[in-house]
């Protein structure tokens, strides 16, 4: 496994959040955004819970790296 790639997902029941390490730019937007859901002190640093699907995904739409995706859940 490359810890430099690696690809984790984070559900709420309605949505995934997809995160891919090896895109990520470290921009910070997703914290300053929505400091609630991304935590990168903490461990999972995602809190799906922290927000709703809707403010997340708003979030998420500003990732400027596309390291941050959502899936939605059928």
């Amino acid at each position: 496994m490359d810890k430099n790639n690696i690809t984790k997902e984070y559900s709420n029941g309605e949505i995934t959040i997809v995160w891919q390490s090896g895109k990520c730019a470290h921009s910070g937007n997703c914290v300053r955004n929505l400091s609630s859901v991304f935590r990168p002190k903490e461990q999972p640093w995602i809190n799906v819970s922290g927000a709703s699907s809707e403010e997340i995904r708003a979030a998420v739409s500003k990732c400027p790296s596309g390291a941050l995706s959502i899936r939605d859940i059928e």
